[in-house]
């Protein structure tokens, strides 16, 4: 007798998410929870007004799945792209250190007037990245496949 499909059972694909108000803004953050990436890997385009992260990111949404066939975690390379980007200020980063390591721990959006607002990247360590916008204009995309987590361990994720 054929067994139906179960949804654990589909082609895993890349992550190409948008967020484009605050109700969808905590699922991207929570996906790049943990992620890290060189501080040379940061980049603000003033005339595109596009600021990116290159950052290496925890599989979060494939953690359960790997501890139940008992394979190790994984890790992918993803762009978080923010649009409409009118300035950016950083708190506790020594940017001339080119050897900086940044983990992110999330993302926040505080709205202003007329659909404008700050999106802070809180990191480890104290420091923050502050991005002034015309409005809310996030996208993650994973652009490398999945490799072996170096720690091969999973980050402390705050609900557990």
């Amino acid at each position: 007798m054929a067994e139906d499909a179960k949804f654990e059972d589909g082609a895993e694909r890349p992550i190409y998410l948008a967020a484009m108000d605050d109700g969808s803004l905590p699922i991207v953050s929570s996906l790049v929870q943990d992620a890290v990436f060189p501080i040379t890997e940061m980049k603000f385009d003033k005339a595109a007004r596009e600021f990116a992260l290159l950052v290496n990111r925890f599989r979060w949404e494939d953690k359960e799945r790997a501890e139940s066939r008992g394979r190790p975690y994984e890790r992918v390379q993803s762009v978080l792209r923010v649009g409409d980007v009118m300035a950016v200020s950083t708190m506790g980063i020594d940017r001339s250190d080119a050897d900086t390591i940044l983990s992110l721990l999330a993302i926040s959006w505080d709205e202003g007037e007329d659909g404008t607002g700050t999106l802070t990247f809180t990191l480890a360590g104290d420091g923050a990245i502050r991005l002034k916008v015309e409005c809310l204009d996030v996208v993650l995309k994973d652009v490398t496949r999945p490799y072996l987590a170096p720690s091969r361990h999973a980050p402390e994720h705050p609900e557990e």
